[in-house]
């Protein structure tokens, strides 16, 4: 199925189900002559005031960080700790722009991952495997790039996740390429006849560090191997980075990462983060508390690249204690 052929689907008893609302966003996206905009789940940064501050600049889909399927299935605790919504999140914007959120789970076992999707359905447009976690610990437990060597398993992931969850939910992963991408070309092909909505395709391998470029490549090779939608993942750092990875991969989607945590305002042209980016970050962050030594690695993410602010006033910004003492700081600078 091409990305503009999204339609109703008619169900077994003849009533109307909705696609994926990410289905009808990619369309709206490909009509719109631009790739889907798509911040990256990012441990501990993606949390509510994050997610809803990029939603502001031109973000169509945000994502939760990683979550832990096995914790979040036992656990009230970490369901609490590890997600957090709001009537806002699944409300357009003022200016009427809808939005998804996709939940990232880690996970080895089919009806564990099953059971977090059903569970976070209500709240969420749809659910993501993380394949591509490098970490040794996540290795070490079976999941992340753990995975990249099992596609079977991966694929009745999916499609245990597609049963609980219906047509109206989008089942997706995030993958790694492997150093024989005849072996990731494989692995999609698999990924898509278990019936996974879209691919999103980080461009290094799981021994790659971040310094290496990624290979788009590679990424357009699998884009051109698979029917289903594909983002392209790696050194997303600005709107004419954006134009540059589509051109080059014929990707239907970026997904931007440590660009979108130093520069919120990316996808909306924007060379850093503005001052009022710093006004609307703080105002979410009073609405929706989270730790503040959080709200602050948030701020010094920020402003690293603002050339308005001087070494002098990072080390400032570091020093501060509480939440009043940020707002002090950030009504001294900017008087917003």
């Amino acid at each position: 199925m091409q990305v503009g052929d999204v339609e109703d689907a008619v169900g077994a008893d003849g009533s109307i189900t909705q696609p994926p609302r990410i289905s009808q966003l990619f369309r709206i996206a490909q009509e719109g002559g631009r790739p889907l905009q798509v911040c990256a789940p990012m441990v501990r940064y993606s949390k509510l005031p994050f997610r809803m501050l990029v939603r502001e600049y031109g973000v169509d889909v945000t994502y939760t960080p990683m979550i832990l399927a096995h914790e979040f299935v036992r656990s009230h605790i970490a369901r609490d700790s590890d997600f957090t919504t709001c009537q806002a999140e699944r409300e357009p914007t003022p200016d009427g722009k809808q939005h998804a959120l996709i939940a990232q789970f880690a996970s080895s076992e089919p009806t564990e991952f099953a059971r977090a999707a059903e569970l976070i359905a209500p709240w969420v447009d749809g659910v993501d495997l993380n394949c591509g976690c490098p970490q040794s610990w996540a290795i070490k437990e079976g999941i992340g790039c753990f995975l990249m060597e099992n596609p079977e398993l991966v694929a009745s992931m999916v499609r245990a996740s597609k049963a609980r969850l219906g047509p109206s939910k989008s089942v997706s992963c995030k993958i790694r390429i492997h150093k024989d991408l005849n072996q990731t070309i494989r692995w999609v092909s698999v990924l898509e006849e278990a019936g996974v909505d879209f691919i999103t395709v980080h461009g290094r391998t799981r021994s790659q560090q971040s310094s290496t470029p990624p290979d788009f490549d590679a990424i357009k090779t699998l884009k051109q191997c698979v029917g289903v939608p594909v983002l392209a993942n790696g050194d997303v750092y600005s709107a004419k980075d954006v134009k540059q990875i589509v051109a080059m991969t014929g990707v239907d989607g970026v997904m931007a990462a440590r660009g979108i945590l130093e520069n919120p305002a990316l996808f909306a042209g924007h060379g850093s983060a503005p001052a009022e980016c710093v006004r609307r970050f703080l105002k979410h962050a009073v609405r929706y508390p989270m730790p503040f030594q959080l709200v602050l690695h948030h701020f010094a993410e920020l402003t690293v690249r603002m050339p308005e602010v001087t070494k002098k006033e990072r080390r400032r910004l570091m020093d501060c204690r509480d939440l009043i003492d940020l707002i002090d700081f950030v009504e001294d600078k900017w008087r917003l």
